[in-house]
């Protein structure tokens, strides 16, 4: 599902995916050899702070500047495209499923338009939206996933992009692009499973519910990974940067001895917290009993020593480190990108994916 689709003559498109986030971006490209899927290209950089800000772009010419630049460093090999799909921010869309009479998809427009003018709180002329079928579970309703984003959001993000030289050929809401690269679409029993991914970022957590590979529920947070660093700065009278490689390096392993538990105790509950009240409004809404089997925790916050033992002793429940790779068909390769590096890339991974398999 996505906000732009251009129509295509190409046999095999060479598109990019591009994660335009408030602090970072990230570009990767992949390609097909046979069977086996790689990383031909991949970059991260950072964004100044006030550049974007809440994903509303600020300073558009210096963001098209980044982006450039950031395309140019790529490697090993050099993104041989300027045709891209693009994130677009969580925060300022509006996922939701809505239920219509049981119709013909293609006699559905109408009905989804009424429905989402209920649903969201902007009027429908100021958002661009799109939407899709879900499988049936009521012979009489059509569950669809619908999604829209601000007019002003999407063409700036056009605007930024065009400045750098790409032309666009899709945009995607973050949790969308996460949920394809994070989540097998039927686990090894041939079952599908409820899961929940806790997207750790820079200045937000989200939460994403994904069922059958499709997100039907997202949420946020202003937990965030540096949140988690100025506490310990502050606790520790250290700097930031500090704060950040002791996090990394020892985090909370030893427990109440370790004086950046101690410090960040507090919000790990909160965080904690957050996650059982979204599991329990999921079970409130949801009415065919399907529970979170499955936590996936994701984003740079992520990669704090100790936090995912921390969290499955707290929740009772199976929690893991995400593998943005799942969905990949790497054969006996490894990832160019290393494991604790690539819960940072999991938006990007699943904008490469929808990139890689664009014509079909």
């Amino acid at each position: 599902m996505s906000f732009l689709n251009k129509k295509i003559f190409s046999v095999d498109p060479e598109i990019f995916g591009v994660d335009l986030s408030d602090l970072s971006i990230k570009v990767m490209q992949l390609e097909r050899q046979g069977k086996i899927e790689k990383i031909r290209s991949y970059a991260i950089a950072e964004i100044p702070a006030g550049y974007i800000e809440d994903g509303k772009i600020m300073n558009k010419e210096q963001v098209s500047a980044i982006i450039r630049e950031t395309i140019k460093k790529a490697g090993p090999q050099k993104i041989k495209t300027n045709k891209v799909i693009c994130s677009l921010p969580e925060s300022k869309a509006f996922l939701r499923i809505i239920s219509i009479p049981k119709i013909e998809e293609t006699e559905a427009a109408e009905a989804v338009k009424w429905e989402m003018e209920a649903n969201i709180p902007m009027p429908i002329e100021q958002v661009y939206y799109d939407w899709q079928f879900l499988e049936a579970k009521n012979k009489n309703k059509q569950n669809v996933l619908t999604a829209a984003v601000s007019k002003d959001i999407v063409d700036d993000f056009i605007e930024v992009l065009e400045g750098a030289g790409l032309e666009v050929y899709g945009l995607e809401v973050e949790s969308v692009a996460s949920a394809r690269s994070l989540v097998k679409q039927k686990d090894d029993k041939g079952e599908k499973n409820v899961t929940l991914i806790v997207d750790l970022g820079a200045q937000r957590t989200s939460f994403i519910i994904v069922d059958g590979g499709v997100p039907y529920f997202t949420s946020s947070i202003p937990f965030s990974s540096e949140g988690i660093n100025d506490t310990i700065s502050k606790r520790l009278n250290i700097t930031s940067a500090e704060a950040e490689k002791i996090k990394i390096a020892h985090g909370i392993e030893s427990g109440i001895d370790n004086p950046v538990f101690e410090a960040v105790k507090f919000l790990l509950e909160n965080l904690i917290h957050e996650i059982e009240k979204t599991m329990d409004f999921y079970g409130e809404i949801n009415k065919d009993n399907s529970e979170v089997k499955n936590i996936i925790l994701c984003g740079g916050g992520s990669n704090m020593r100790g936090l995912i033992p921390y969290m499955t002793k707290r929740l009772n429940r199976e929690i893991e480190l995400g593998d943005p790779w799942t969905n990949l068909r790497m054969g006996d390769k490894l990832p160019i990108v290393n494991k604790e590096s690539s819960a940072r890339y999991s938006t990007v991974i699943g904008l490469a994916l929808r990139a890689l398999d664009y014509g079909n």
